[in-house]
């Protein structure tokens, strides 16, 4: 005999004057997971603050009693009058309550409704659904699912505050490490990552595709694209960041392929023809000395006994989720020119501006954008803006979000850098740390100012779904990094213009790649 599905209902509802324009907000939980599995909003007109928590209340309980009318449900309250009303504590006196309260009273039978005070802090989930149907309603319309930016996974403010990480969230070292040394002995099986997602042994392909093949055999201690001996290609001490990527390599050619670090994608010249991605852009990956993508690879041992970080011991709550969005074209985008933070701040083309609003469609259907951080650049700051407009959010500008300074080679094709710099271009497609000619950034110093952005973010957002507005690079650098994966890697990564991609950051270190490249709202 199985048991009733257990449910959380969270409600609440406010008045702008009080009595005055008025609204409530409800949504319905998994008691278990904490998944949002149903949210009701609606504007009331002229009411009370209190008829307006009464009624988010019989909103959410019947919201749940469709769902599952066999359920047992706990509701959650930021109002200590509805609660302890309800509860049989205190009396109700006030004439326009007592048939909310009966009402209540009859959606689900009363030995499987409990009721719980929570502080408002904990209760922002309905609190801004009620919100969102008050502004509705000043405009002369009810709320819609649809334009709805409450958050559809609130479960942080709802959590006990976690531990402090181990060491900086998303790089993948130790929480990484361990998972490698215990799969160590079945790479190229399927198996549940920290989030539940599906992950297997195979490489992504230019477009972020599964491949068979992976490109330039190595071993798992991470040689990358740029070979190094004796502390790296230029000598010296590493670093820290590239330091378990600097080992030495099998390969010493590096391949340059798809969207390069220069806003649109440039083809560097490989002993290889240029392949075309699903959208018609050039993508050009090489594949030397291939391995089998199931080939086992050694890994750090991991102790016996215990279990990959993130993959055991207590919850550490809802992550901080990263939609990671590229800016629309500009004018440079279809030339395939550098176009970084050092050049002329290009603005978004025509058909820029209309990737923005198409995006900024597809974000505000999913519903799910609480938070949007652009880079300072133009082209980020129109594209969040138009996001913006159609969510309702203030846009909080990140000074470490923006692109590469491609020094001299601004504004000029990969084929102009050949012509014209032969020896700087071999030296940056050979090592993270060579610079662009003229003082321009190198992509070890990229990754560091977006591996302290991120650090600092991650911090400030935990919990929430944040979209940041950004280039080429830094996406690629956050997805890296969440990954694990070798330098070269950043070579090897289809990023298109007005594309979606989506990062998680837990509470114990690790990451989840949920989403890259998606354009399917440009379609």
């Amino acid at each position: 005999m199985t048991s009733a599905r257990e449910l959380v209902v969270e409600a609440d509802g406010g008045s702008r004057g009080n009595p005055g324009p008025a609204g409530y907000g409800a949504v319905v939980l998994d008691a278990v997971t904490g998944e949002t599995l149903a949210e009701a909003a609606e504007y009331i007109g002229v009411a009370t603050n209190n008829v307006a928590e009464y009624k988010g209340l019989v909103a959410g309980l019947k919201t749940a009693r469709e769902l599952f009318p066999d359920a047992t449900v706990h509701v959650r309250m930021d109002s200590k009058l509805v609660v302890e009303q309800m509860s049989g504590r205190w009396k109700i006196k006030h004439p326009d309550m007592k048939p909310l309260a009966a009402e209540a009273g009859r959606v689900f039978p009363a030995g499987r409704v409990r009721y719980e005070w929570i502080p408002r802090e904990r209760n922002k989930h309905a609190d801004r659904l009620a919100n969102e149907a008050m502004d509705a309603g000043r405009l002369g319309r009810q709320w819609e699912p649809s334009g709805s930016t409450a958050s559809l996974d609130a479960s942080a403010a709802r959590n006990a505050a976690a531990p402090p990480p181990p060491g900086p969230p998303g790089d993948a070292r130790a929480g990484a490490a361990r998972a490698r040394a215990a799969l160590s002995g079945t790479a190229g099986t399927a198996t549940a990552g920290p989030s539940g997602t599906s992950t297997a042994g195979t490489p992504a392909g230019p477009s972020g595709s599964p491949s068979a093949r992976t490109s330039d055999a190595r071993t798992s201690a991470g040689a990358g694209a740029w070979p190094t001996t004796n502390g790296g290609p230029n000598g010296g001490t590493d670093d820290g960041l590239f330091a378990a990527e600097d080992a030495t390599a099998t390969s010493s050619t590096p391949v340059a392929s798809g969207d390069f670090e220069a806003e649109a994608g440039v083809l560097a010249s490989t002993d290889h023809e240029p392949g075309t991605t699903a959208d018609g852009t050039a993508s050009g990956t090489a594949t030397t000395g291939a391995t089998r993508a199931d080939a086992p690879a050694p890994a750090p041992v991991q102790p016996q006994g215990t279990a990959p970080q993130g993959w055991s011991g207590p919850d550490m709550g809802a992550p901080a989720t990263f939609v990671l969005l590229r800016h629309g074209e500009t004018a440079l985008t279809p030339e395939k020119r550098f176009s970084g933070s050092g050049g002329s701040d290009p603005e978004l083309s025509a058909a820029g501006l209309r990737q923005a609003e198409a995006v900024a469609a597809a974000l505000a259907a999913r519903g799910t954008i609480q938070e949007i951080v652009s880079s300072p650049l133009t082209r980020c700051r129109q594209t969040a803006a138009a996001v913006a407009a159609r969510l309702g959010l203030d846009v909080r500008i990140e000074q470490g979000l923006r692109e590469t300074d491609f020094g001299a080679w601004e504004g000029l094709t990969f084929g102009e850098v050949r012509e014209r710099y032969p020896e700087d271009l071999d030296a940056w497609l050979a090592s993270p740390k060579a610079a662009p000619t003229g003082g321009g950034e190198s992509f070890a110093t990229v990754a560091r100012r977006v591996a302290a952005t991120r650090d600092r973010l991650t911090a400030a957002h935990a919990g929430r779904t944040v979209l940041l507005v950004t280039h080429v690079t830094p996406i690629k650098t956050l997805v890296r990094l969440a990954l694990g994966a070798p330098p070269e890697s950043l070579f090897r990564m289809e990023l298109s213009a007005a594309s979606i991609s989506a990062v998680a950051y837990y509470a114990d270190g690790n990451a989840s790649v949920r989403l890259l490249n998606d354009t399917s709202h440009l379609r």
